[in-house]
């Protein structure tokens, strides 16, 4: 067999000549050329992230050098504080690999599990914290507490949506590509070992603890911040490609190819993604809430609302999960990647279908369950051991429970954006079932009952306004 390029239209002709029961027809969309901007944006963030990454990495060492050779000028315990965090870390690791396995074997049980492990997890770890009874403590425990009881609202809210995200996660996962579950564990392990090298730099600064140190602190966490969505989203775009490969064109392309050119074409659009995604899914789920809120019926408020809507939906629209799926097929710039999905959603009229989707949900609920069980391992050991650590640790333990899990529910995100991008390219063809059409029409069934059913508080104001 030749030796496979990048280009989707190369990959479609090896699958052509190698298997003939099984012939990809010519793709629609070839390979994109990145623009002249597109390019250097790129190659920006690519130089941005390791030369960040360098930096950080001589910062560690030296604040682990530093805090060992001070450790007893400061009356720091390295032995009481390295071990409930790096056991945090090994317990997190584990129990992600769990998680993937029960999300591949059984995805519509994963998926009603987390949305109630959650918030019991969360008020869990606010119940940790208010035990330790310092001031941070209280307060964190409160914020944690009240958390949970909105993760529960939120559960009771899409309960309803449980069938239908719980069947496209199995359709759409039901045939994982080959050694998935290997670079998953080798993603959950660099996961691991990466935290582990930047708590030795978080426990050097601590030894010390002065306002430079606490900036440090700040900085390795963000760093932590955009590496683990890195790893996350090398997985989301290498598994998305070989999936949508074969949603659309009913090939199968081999995981290590396409781990390949994620590694050695796409890195730049990653980083890029991996900036723009967090930041703009926040804002857009912010305006969401507003306007649930906000409502229609104060004028000023809602008008601010919509102002802080439609900002919002113009940045989703230009940095959304979705893109990653065009960004490894098509070696699109990752905006441009992001723009074309979400154009092609609204034309295949997916947007309402896109907006309730619960997968993302189920990730961020994984990745707070991982997250609050990792904290409990670490505070409860800390606060078994040293008191003063407990905070901290427990906050810093959660942090790296939460990124990792989110690496383990990475593939099957990657699947169900595969799914939903190659049905909106080519809705009628055959490999696709009556999923998504069903429930397209089940929430416009509902959207004109909203419209048909009047506002009850609308009617009391008109009966009690005079003629």
């Amino acid at each position: 067999m030749r030796k496979q390029s990048f280009n989707i239209t190369t990959i479609q002709e090896q699958r052509a000549s190698s298997t003939a029961t099984n012939t990809v027809q010519e793709s629609s969309s070839p390979r994109i050329e990145a623009t002249v901007a597109g390019q250097f944006l790129r190659k920006l963030f690519q130089f941005l992230f390791y030369l960040h990454f360098i930096l950080i990495a001589v910062l560690t060492i030296f604040l682990a050098i530093r805090g060992v050779v001070l450790s007893g000028k400061h009356h720091f315990q390295p032995k009481k504080w390295y071990p409930p965090l790096l056991a945090s870390a090994a317990s997190a690791g584990i129990l992600s690999l769990a998680w993937q396995w029960m999300t591949q074997s059984k995805p519509s049980k994963a998926m009603r599990i987390c949305f109630w492990l959650g918030p019991l997890m969360t008020c869990a770890f606010g119940i940790l914290l208010l035990l330790i009874n310092s001031a941070a403590s209280l307060s964190t425990g409160a914020v944690a507490i009240i958390s949970g009881v909105i993760q529960s609202i939120y559960t009771c809210w899409v309960n309803p949506r449980f069938e239908y995200a719980g069947k496209i996660l199995s359709v759409s996962a039901a045939f994982p590509p080959a050694r998935t579950a290997i670079l998953v564990t080798l993603s959950i392990i660099l996961s691991a070992v990466y935290s582990s090298f930047l708590v030795s730099g978080i426990g050097g600064a601590t030894a010390i603890g002065t306002t430079l140190d606490i900036l440090f602190i700040v900085v390795i966490l963000l760093s932590l911040a955009w590496s683990m969505h890195v790893i996350k989203n090398v997985l989301l775009v290498t598994i998305s490609r070989v999936k949508y490969i074969h949603f659309a064109y009913g090939a199968d392309m081999e995981t290590e190819i396409a781990f390949r050119d994620t590694i050695k074409y796409l890195m730049g659009s990653v980083y890029i993604g991996s900036v723009f995604v967090p930041i703009f899914g926040s804002i857009w789920g912010s305006a969401r809430t507003i306007n649930a809120i906000a409502g229609e019926r104060d004028e000023f408020l809602f008008s601010c609302a919509d102002c802080y809507s439609a900002v919002a939906s113009t940045l989703a629209a230009h940095g959304n999960r979705w893109g990653f799926v065009h960004v490894g097929v098509y070696n699109k710039g990752f905006i441009q990647a992001s723009v074309d999905t979400w154009e092609m959603f609204k034309r295949a009229g997916m947007e309402t279908l896109i907006n309730s989707d619960l997968t993302g949900a189920f990730c961020f609920f994984s990745g707070v369950a991982g997250g609050a069980v990792s904290a409990l391992v670490g505070g409860t050991w800390a606060l078994a051991v040293h008191k003063r650590y407990a905070t901290e640790v427990s906050i810093y333990a959660f942090l790296i429970g939460y990124f990792m899990f989110r690496t383990a529910t990475a593939w099957p995100l990657a699947c169900v954006s595969a799914y939903y991008v190659a049905y909106a390219e080519n809705p009628l063809h055959p490999r696709f079932d009556s999923t998504i059409p069903a429930r397209i029409q089940e929430l416009q069934r509902y959207q004109n009952e909203q419209i048909a059913s009047p506002d009850p508080a609308q009617l009391w104001e008109q009966y009690q306004a005079p003629e």
